[in-house]
């Protein structure tokens, strides 16, 4: 069984703007700072072919000024009041966050509802923000090692154009893209009605609800965004793949699997299994391959979290002159090992007290908290899962682990990338 924690339930309360903005206030006087996160249901499962990489171009361009706020003004706002900000794009979002001195509130609100309102989409805005995203894909992608073998697993882990392109995109769509193409895309999926505003920490809930109302309440609702499929067969698009790295020191191998979408009780469950295979020092993988073997520079593991199929990633960079194919025999061992027999009692225990360990510490960071509750106020439509989601983890049996782990990794269903170093192609 697994055990049980009462953690003090989260102040939540949310409710919906008549254009459409869902927000949700989560009100804590622990600490005087607040944070306001702004999530837009778009990422790079909304794009088509030919025009990738405009979620993670926008990220740029939402920076670039808007009527009221000069070209890099955002930064220079938050900074001087003495606040920290950024912005991100993964597949499912596309996310802006603030955390200012609790004073500032009015502040952070004008400058996200003034990009929501009236971005400057310009020539000159996307022309310099197209040059700083290919800059950004050749210093972290191209040009890096071991850079680009993510994505290629991702694409030959995926059959469905949604889910297996690149967030980052092809420089050539971006060549392509028209200022007429990045204003449309702006109208369609950073319309107040197809994002959500979080504020979390020390504020005034009354005096938050009239600030809302005043700075996002007259933003015009746009029609829907369209829909999108993301449903995936269940095989894997390639299951193996060899590909020269020209700036690797050393040969690598990436393993990937497709499994079911986020908070379903078995993804639940693989990702429990995740953090018992390759989490952490105390991890299986790490003790027999970093620490037993010795035979590895770097192990990496990481679950690829999705409202549609998800994936598991397992690799490994082997020491020089040590056997790849030992390395991922031990990998596919342990694997075996836990889909016939499950986690031990020892192994449950320390992997309880970890999922509540961070369940504390995310509570107490505000910025923490706004994020998490974006998550499931976009995703699920209920922010409320942020007081829940440690049961249902907690819950998890053993079993559930050693069968999940069985039907979705113990299996021929997955993809194989070899990385081969500069010269050994």
């Amino acid at each position: 069984m697994g055990q049980r924690f009462e953690l003090q339930p989260l102040s939540i309360e949310s409710y919906k703007l008549r254009n459409g903005l869902r927000v949700v206030l989560n009100h804590d006087d622990a600490v005087p700072v607040v944070a306001v996160a702004v999530y837009y249901d778009v990422g790079s499962r909304n794009e088509r072919e030919g025009r990738t990489g405009f979620a993670h171009l926008f990220e740029h361009m939402m920076f670039q000024g808007s009527e009221n706020v000069p070209k890099a003004g955002h930064f220079q706002y938050i900074m001087k009041a003495g606040g920290t900000m950024n912005g991100t794009t993964s597949s499912e979002r596309t996310n802006y966050f603030e955390t200012v001195p609790a004073d500032q509130l009015p502040l952070a609100l004008w400058l996200e509802s003034d990009r929501m309102r009236s971005l400057a989409v310009t020539q000159e805005n996307l022309d310099n923000q197209r040059e700083a995203v290919k800059e950004e894909k050749r210093l972290r992608y191209d040009n890096q090692a071991y850079g680009q073998i993510f994505d290629i697993v991702t694409s030959m882990i995926y059959q469905n154009f949604a889910n297996a392109h690149s967030t980052i995109g092809s420089m050539e769509d971006l060549d392509d893209a028209t200022v007429d193409d990045v204003k449309e895309f702006f109208r369609v999926y950073y319309a107040p009605n197809n994002a959500v505003l979080v504020i979390s920490g020390s504020f005034d809930p009354a005096t938050a609800r009239e600030l809302i109302e005043t700075y996002f309440g007259d933003i015009p609702e746009q029609p829907v965004a369209p829909p999108i499929n993301v449903e995936e067969p269940p095989e894997v698009a390639d299951d193996y793949r060899e590909w020269n790295d020209p700036h690797a020191p050393l040969p690598a191998f990436l393993l990937g699997w497709k499994i079911p979408a986020r908070r379903t009780p078995e993804f639940n469950a693989l990702y429990l299994a995740g953090k018992l295979l390759y989490d952490g020092e105390s991890s299986r993988l790490y003790q027999k391959l970093v620490k037993g073997d010795e035979s590895v520079v770097q192990l990496f593991g990481f679950t690829d979290e999705r409202r549609g199929p998800s994936s598991i990633l397992i690799g490994a960079i082997p020491k020089p002159d040590q056997d790849l194919s030992k390395i991922r025999e031990t990998i596919m061992a342990e694997i075996e090992t836990m889909s016939a027999h499950g986690p031990t009692s020892d192994e449950m225990m320390k992997l309880q007290n970890q999922l509540i360990n961070d369940a504390v510490r995310l509570r107490q960071s505000s910025m923490s908290r706004a994020q998490a509750i974006g998550e499931y106020a976009l995703y699920d439509g209920d922010p409320n899962l942020i007081n829940t989601e440690l049961d249902e983890l907690l819950s998890i049996t053993p079993d559930q682990i050693r069968r999940a782990v069985s039907t979705y990794l113990n299996t021929a269903n997955r993809s194989l990338l070899d990385v081969t170093p500069a010269g050994k192609g």
